[in-house]
């Protein structure tokens, strides 16, 4: 659906009250919304790709509405409290480029929807799709038994691991102590404790004497470049879950040297590395990464069987 904007200036000089005496449905905010955000040409990354999106997805969070909401609602009228809610979070999305993730405290991640603030990454990985389709590239005959979600973060992967394959045990591993608080509210909100438990590691020195038959990892891959000229979004975001070194990396080159000692020898690895995908193949010209490709767009997440990094365990040291 078009949004048409033929606002020329902003509405955000107004007060809140004067705001929202002027709106009567979720109609009127939502249209006000999307030219609010049009006009104060916001970066759109977190979960939605343009300023109508974006004003969707903050008026239906606010109302604590779901996404496939029957339209019928759209002309239902707003209580005082409502309208100004949605002022409220319109207002600093805008004022302070706060991700619209972070405003709500929520993000959605392969079908669920997990608890994030600035602790962590806001969950966004091409993975998801993976976990949707329960990893069967690589396990058409049965799901793995034990998973790592290395770097886990707010634990998205590793947790909506365990909810599509409720057979699998899942360790969530990061070195942030803040970052494994989120993980740990996301598996009790879950319900998934029993399967799914949390480990402050750096990396695998947590994990000594652990084998999985299935590695995944969204670890800090941003290069320097990319990094000093990143949105003022991402600047809300932790920056120890963002940049590694010059070309991206340096977590990554970790990963690669020691992820076979912690792989049962039919596992398999699968690491996102983004727009550093170009220095990875440029490091390592000789090892076969696999590209995936995704339904729904995203790049850089490569694939390698345990009997691979054996065959190149020496490029790697």
């Amino acid at each position: 659906m078009a949004v048409s904007n033929d606002v020329s200036t902003s509405t955000l000089q107004l007060s809140d009250s004067e705001l929202c005496d002027g709106f009567v449905t979720l109609r009127d905010c939502l249209r006000w919304a999307a030219s609010e955000f049009h006009l104060a040409g916001l970066f759109y990354g977190h979960g939605t790709d343009s300023a109508w999106d974006e004003a969707v997805a903050l008026t239906l969070g606010a109302l604590h509405l779901p996404w496939n909401v029957d339209p019928a609602v759209l002309d239902a009228r707003l209580l005082p409290m409502e309208r100004s809610r949605i002022v409220s979070l319109v207002r600093a999305r805008v004022e302070t480029r706060r991700p619209l993730p972070y405003l709500l405290g929520e993000a959605f991640f392969a079908g669920f929807p997990f608890c994030v603030d600035e602790r962590v990454l806001i969950p966004r990985s091409p993975i998801a799709e993976l976990i949707e389709h329960g990893f069967a590239a690589w396990f058409p005959d049965e799901p793995p038994a034990r998973v790592l979600d290395l770097c886990t973060g707010s634990g998205c992967i590793g947790v909506a691991t365990a909810l599509h394959l409720p057979g699998c045990e899942v360790d969530l591993a990061d070195i942030s102590a803040e970052a494994l608080e989120v993980a740990r509210i996301n598996i009790t909100r879950h319900d998934v404790g029993e399967r799914v438990r949390a480990v402050e590691s750096d990396l695998f020195d947590g994990l000594a004497g652990r084998r999985y038959d299935l590695i995944v990892s969204n670890p800090p891959y941003v290069d320097a470049r990319d990094l000093v000229t990143m949105p003022a979004e991402f600047r809300h975001e932790p920056a120890l879950a963002l940049g590694a070194g010059r070309d991206g990396l340096d977590i990554v080159r970790r990963i690669l040297c020691q992820a076979r000692e912690h792989l049962t020898d039919d596992g398999v690895l699968i690491v996102e590395v983004g727009n550093s995908d170009r220095h990875l193949e440029a490091a390592f010209p000789e090892v076969p990464f696999l590209w995936l490709e995704f339904e729904r767009g995203g790049q850089g997440v490569f694939a390698l069987t345990a009997a691979e990094l054996d065959a190149h365990a020496a490029s790697f040291v």
